[in-house]
Formats: C-alpha cells, sequence, structure tokens
C-alpha cells in the first residue's frame, strides 16, 4: 500500500515529530503539548491540524479541551514502505 504524501510531509518537521513522540506516552490536550514547546499557540495549531489531517493524530474534545492522541495506523506503512531498504542500513 503506498503511502500518502501528507504523511511524509507531516513527518518533514521537527515540532511535529516531537508531538508524535509525546503522543508516545498517551493522549495529551493541546494545552499540555504547547507546554512543550516555545512557540505561539497558532503555530502549534497550526501543526496539530498538519498532523491530523494526516491521519497521524486523532482529536478528540473535552469539553472546552482538545485532547489529541498518536494514530499509528500511518507509520507502519511508512514503515513497511522503508522496509525493502533496511539492508542497506546494515551495509548489506
Amino acid at each position: 500500500m503506498p503511502v500518502n504524501d501528507d504523511v511524509f510531509a507531516a513527518l518533514a518537521h521537527p515540532a511535529r515529530r516531537e508531538v508524535l513522540g509525546i503522543l508516545l506516552d498517551g493522549p495529551r490536550a493541546a494545552g499540555e503539548i504547547a507546554e512543550r514547546f516555545d512557540m505561539r499557540r497558532p503555530s502549534l495549531s497550526e501543526h496539530l491540524r498538519v498532523l491530523r489531517e494526516a491521519g497521524l493524530v486523532r482529536e478528540e474534545r473535552h469539553g472546552r479541551n482538545r485532547v489529541y492522541s498518536l494514530e499509528a495506523a500511518p507509520l507502519q506503512e511508512v514503515f513497511q514502505w522503508l522496509s525493502p531498504y533496511e539492508r542497506h542500513w546494515h551495509g548489506e
């Protein structure tokens, strides 16, 4: 199955990769995620939107809070796409 180009585009930015790392430990409210970054909220919101549209995170509303969780399926597709190249990582 080909990987959606939006996934690669989302993964290209270090802040978005860091958000995914934060979500490895479980769902987090947008405010919790924001505390980990030195950027304005609108910038973080844009990064979260890109991740959501790429299918890498899910957003749920809990009252006034938006809670984000990791969606791993697109990462599995990236892994499957990369796996034929693995032998070259090991110098084979």
